[in-house]
């Protein structure tokens, strides 16, 4: 039986690159696909052909020996070409999935998978927040059972195939115009079954462990940042990788620091014989004690900004400032000579004069 080119089969040139090869097979295939030509014997030698020359032509070493010698070549390698449909899904069931939303008929679904991603909620003090700290936080999570390696059998056992199956993870039922896989209830999708559980996990080839994850933290975080740890997650099944660990900061309130931006906000109490006459005071700072002269006649709420003494920031260079805000205190009780002193101030002043009018 002499074979047409498979190049011709595809309806590509020679110089086709494989982006077009692929394009023209998933076309053809999704034509003369069994499913959409029930009973047609042309279309299935049609889907194939086609299945064929898209195994030669998409595999560049069979694809060089083939420009070379032809189909003479490549049946001296021992290829022969795929025996039924079975084959075809099982080797190219992921363009059929492209199209009809499931894997061709025969194609296992027992692929790898990753493990859940994890949150974590710390709560943490404003200074630890402003300035950065370390720390060790534990976590509880899914992962895979020691004692079993994940296939959920007991030590010294293993799991038998799938009768229902025979070890696919699925079995095929036909809906109208389509043949559709569906997870088997029988082993549900592993393709195994497991006749004697595994006991440390109760034959789920999981077990639920508590570690402790270190954490170094930035200065200059706050309230929903998020700090992510690759890896940190629950582990994955049958060879997937594992999630990642998403720690969300909550800071607590400070004493007497607010934060705004990258700026912290104090308010510096004074006497008022400090804000009248002028003095030299200490403010507390995140970064320490600090210098402040506060002028003569200084007002309650007049501001003052301390260069740098702030947050850090996150995503960029320096810090911020710490502005303070006077807030002048006024004595609740007064011995009789300050008073009398009062009293006279108040006279010179002329404020008793206007206390008159």
């Amino acid at each position: 039986m002499i074979k047409t080119c498979y190049y011709a089969v595809l309806g590509v040139e020679r110089t086709a690159p494989e982006e077009e090869i692929k394009k023209s097979y998933r076309k053809l295939a999704m034509k003369y696909h069994p499913d959409r030509n029930p009973g047609n014997k042309a279309a299935e030698e049609k889907f194939k052909e086609a299945a064929e020359a898209y195994e030669v032509l998409s595999d560049s070493d069979k694809r060089r020996i083939y420009d070379q010698f032809g189909h003479e070549g490549l049946s001296g390698t021992g290829f022969r070409g795929f025996s039924g449909f079975e084959d075809i899904f099982a080797s190219f069931g992921d363009i059929f999935e492209d199209v009809f939303g499931f894997g061709g008929r025969g194609r296992p679904r027992t692929a790898a998978r990753a493990g859940a991603d994890l949150r974590y909620d710390l709560k943490i003090p404003f200074v630890d927040a402003a300035l950065g700290v370390s720390t060790d936080i534990e976590i509880t999570k899914s992962t895979v059972c020691q004692d079993c390696g994940g296939n959920g059998a007991a030590p010294g056992t293993s799991p038998q195939v799938c009768e229902l199956c025979r070890g696919r993870g699925q079995v095929t039922q036909t809906s109208g115009f389509f043949t559709v896989n569906a997870t088997c209830p029988h082993c549900r999708g592993r393709g195994q079954i497991v006749h004697e559980g595994c006991p440390r996990c109760n034959a789920t080839g999981r077990e639920k462990v508590k570690k402790s994850v270190h954490l170094k933290i930035p200065g200059g975080v706050e309230t929903g940042s998020r700090l992510r740890l690759r890896g940190e997650g629950e582990s994955g099944e049958l060879g997937g990788p594992s999630g990642d660990l998403y720690v969300f900061i909550h800071v607590e309130p400070h004493e007497f620091f607010q934060r705004r931006g990258d700026d912290i906000y104090y308010q510096l109490p004074v006497s008022f014989i400090q804000a009248a006459l002028g003095a030299k005071v200490e403010s507390p700072t995140l970064w320490g004690q600090e210098k402040l002269k506060i002028p003569r006649g200084t007002q309650s709420g007049a501001t003052f900004c301390l260069k740098g003494k702030g947050i850090p920031r996150l995503r960029g260079l320096g810090r911020g400032d710490q502005i303070i805000e006077t807030l002048v205190t006024i004595p609740k009780h007064l011995t009789k000579k300050q008073e009398e002193l009062l009293r006279e101030f108040e006279k010179i002043s002329g404020e008793e004069d206007l206390q008159a009018l």
